[in-house]
C-alpha cells in the first residue's frame, strides 16, 4: 500500500528506497505513454489533415446547401405551387359543397379558366407540399367522380398526420376497395384510418364500417369489439344510435 511522504523525506531502509524507485518509474512510464499517444496522434492528424479539411468542408457545404435549397428555391416553390392551386382548391370545395358536382371535380382535375388543377400541380410541383396535398385532393375527387383505381393511387401517395386529413385519406381507399368488392383490403384500411388518429369524428365513423365489413366477412368477434368500443368511447356520436341493432345481430350470429 502507498504511503504519504512528507516533502525532503529521505528513505531510511533499503526497501522504502526500492519503493520510491519502483513509484518513480511507474509514473514515469505513465507519462512516457501519455506523450507517446500524444505524439502519434497529432502525427495522424498531421498526416490526414487535408482528408480532415475536406471532409469538414463537404459537411459545411451539404448543410449550407441544403439550408440555400429551403431558402431560396423550395420555399418559393411551395408558395407558388399554393398559388396555383388556388382556383382547383375552389372547385373542389364548391363540388363538395354540392355545386355541379362532377364537373367541378373534374375541373378540380384537371383545371379551368386557364388554371391548374390538382393533376398539374402534382405534375409541375412533385415533392412540394402543395404537390402532396393535390394527391389527397385528387383522390377524393376521383372517389367522389367512381374512378376508384385513381383514388386508391393518388390517396395513397398522399402522406399526413393531420388528425382529420391522415384518417380521411385511409379511410377514402377503405370505400374504394368497398366498391370494387375487394371487402378484405376495404376492412384494412379502415383500421388504418380508425388507428391514425382518435376523435370523435373519424374514428367511430370508420370503426362503424370496419365493423360492417368485418360482419361481412364473417369476423364477428372482431366486428363486436369495434361496435362495443363505438358504444363504450364514443357514445355521443352519430354511430352510436346504430350500434345496439348490429351488435344484437352479430351476438345472435356468434
Amino acid at each position: 500500500m502507498a504511503t504519504y511522504k512528507k516533502r525532503g523525506y529521505k528513505p531510511k531502509t533499503k526497501k522504502e528506497k526500492e519503493d520510491i524507485v519502483e513509484e518513480n518509474s511507474a509514473t514515469a512510464e505513465v507519462f512516457n505513454t501519455l506523450d507517446e499517444g500524444a505524439s502519434k496522434t497529432e502525427e495522424w492528424f498531421v498526416k490526414n489533415q487535408n482528408i480532415i479539411i475536406g471532409a469538414i468542408a463537404v459537411i459545411a457545404l451539404v448543410v449550407l446547401g441544403y439550408l440555400g435549397y429551403n431558402r431560396f428555391i423550395a420555399e418559393p416553390q411551395q408558395k407558388e405551387a399554393m398559388n396555383e392551386m388556388y382556383q382547383a382548391k375552389k372547385y373542389f370545395e364548391d363540388a363538395a359543397n354540392g355545386i355541379s358536382s362532377d364537373s367541378l371535380y373534374t375541373m378540380a382535375l384537371n383545371g379551368g379558366e386557364g388554371k391548374y388543377g390538382m393533376l398539374d400541380i402534382i405534375d409541375q410541383y412533385g415533392g412540394t407540399q402543395a404537390a402532396n396535398l393535390a394527391n389527397y385532393y385528387a383522390g377524393i375527387a376521383y372517389l367522389n367522380l367512381k374512378d376508384y383505381q385513381n383514388a386508391i393511387t393518388y390517396l395513397s401517395d398522399f402522406t399526413s398526420d393531420d388528425k382529420m386529413l391522415g384518417p380521411i385519406a385511409k379511410g377514402g381507399i377503405g370505400d374504394a376497395f368497398v366498391q370494387l368488392e375487394q371487402p378484405t383490403e376495404a376492412l384494412e384500411y379502415y383500421e388504418k384510418a380508425f388507428k391514425a388518429n382518435v376523435n370523435s369524428f373519424t374514428t367511430p365513423m370508420y370503426l362503424l364500417k370496419a365493423a360492417k365489413v368485418a360482419i361481412d366477412l364473417g369476423e364477428n368477434a372482431k366486428a363486436l369489439d369495434y361496435l362495443n368500443r363505438i358504444k363504450s368511447e364514443f357514445d355521443d356520436s352519430t354511430e352510436a344510435s346504430q350500434v345496439d341493432v348490429l351488435i344484437g345481430k352479430v351476438e345472435a350470429s356468434l
